[in-house]
């Protein structure tokens, strides 16, 4: 009897160290995935402090250029102004010459006059159009849709991108293709709100192209394709690289908030994440990336075109 009362009271204390063997793994466990959680959090409000502190340069940087864009803005109203009053002035003086018999002698003269107000005149108003973009931009606009000019939306935004790059990096220099077509013509849009889209993605093929001529052997030409195309109903944008591409796990996850292939400290990895929601859910349109490693990247933007 005493034997039987040990061996039962053997199996009791050996189950009871079995569940605390058991209970010992689960809080382990539940240790190991604190630990992770916390991990993880802890990267996730480090993400959020920097997108906070990016933030508030992009806010500073947006007050210093609507500052700088407005002070552009006087002089150069006056070099527009004054460039329309030249031309009056040369055809005025042209009619005076002519009226005197004098024309004939002084004809290379007057057409030179017209041809340098014409070129003021011209790239006046370009300088005008940058302007207003910038103070857009630095503004954040109205949101509301309006009619826009694809061809030069696009344009536009290359220029911005290509010399704000040169602006930071002088030594940067890169091939821009344009295969812009004629018929692309007027989409409503929000101007301001897919300027930061092309941006966006013009700068993240900039970005992609620096970092490959840097680990690249042997010669490379840095290029950046930007296409436009209007076709059943909707109008595409596609911007292009030769750079070194993305994996298929890269693909997978380029538009989720926080994801970024950049190093530590140069992208929040918030870009692609807005550009889409702008795209898809601002407007209705698509955005979707192309890429095999080693053969470049494309994004392609769809708009509907009413």
């Amino acid at each position: 009897m005493e034997q039987h009362d040990l061996e039962k009271r053997a199996r009791l204390l050996e189950r009871k160290l079995e569940r605390s063997e058991h209970n010992r793994k689960e809080l382990e466990e539940q240790h190991s995935r604190g630990q992770l959680l916390y991990r993880k959090l802890h990267a996730d409000l480090a993400a959020a402090q920097a997108q906070l502190v990016q933030q508030e340069k992009l806010a500073s940087l947006g007050q210093l250029t609507a500052g700088i864009a407005h002070e552009i803005k006087n002089p150069l109203n006056f070099v527009n102004n004054f460039s329309e009053v030249n031309l009056e002035l040369v055809d005025e003086l042209a009619e005076e010459l002519r009226a005197a018999g004098v024309l004939d002698r002084l004809s290379g003269l007057v057409d030179d006059l017209r041809q340098n107000s014409e070129a003021v005149r011209k790239h006046g108003r370009r300088a005008d159009s940058i302007v207003r973009t910038m103070m857009q931009h630095a503004s954040g606009g109205t949101g509301e849709r309006e009619p826009v000019d694809v061809n030069q939306l696009v344009s536009e935004h290359i220029d911005l991108a290509y010399h704000g790059r040169r602006a930071q990096a002088s030594e940067f220099n890169v091939t821009i293709e344009r295969d812009l077509a004629d018929d692309a013509g007027v989409i409503p849009v929000v101007p301001q709100a897919i300027g930061r889209v092309l941006l966006n993605l013009i700068g993240n093929a900039f970005d992609a192209l620096q970092e490959h001529a840097e680990s690249v052997e042997g010669p490379f030409d840095p290029t950046v394709r930007v296409r436009t195309r209007r076709s059943s109903g909707r109008v595409e944008i596609r911007i292009s690289d030769n750079g070194p591409g993305m994996s298929e796990d890269v693909k997978a996850r380029i538009f989720e908030p926080f994801f970024t292939t950049k190093s530590t400290g140069t992208g929040t990895g918030l870009g692609l994440s807005l550009s889409y929601d702008i795209v898809t859910n601002g407007h209705g349109g698509t955005l979707e990336v192309e890429s095999e490693p080693g053969r470049g990247a494309s994004f392609v933007i769809g708009l509907p075109a009413s």
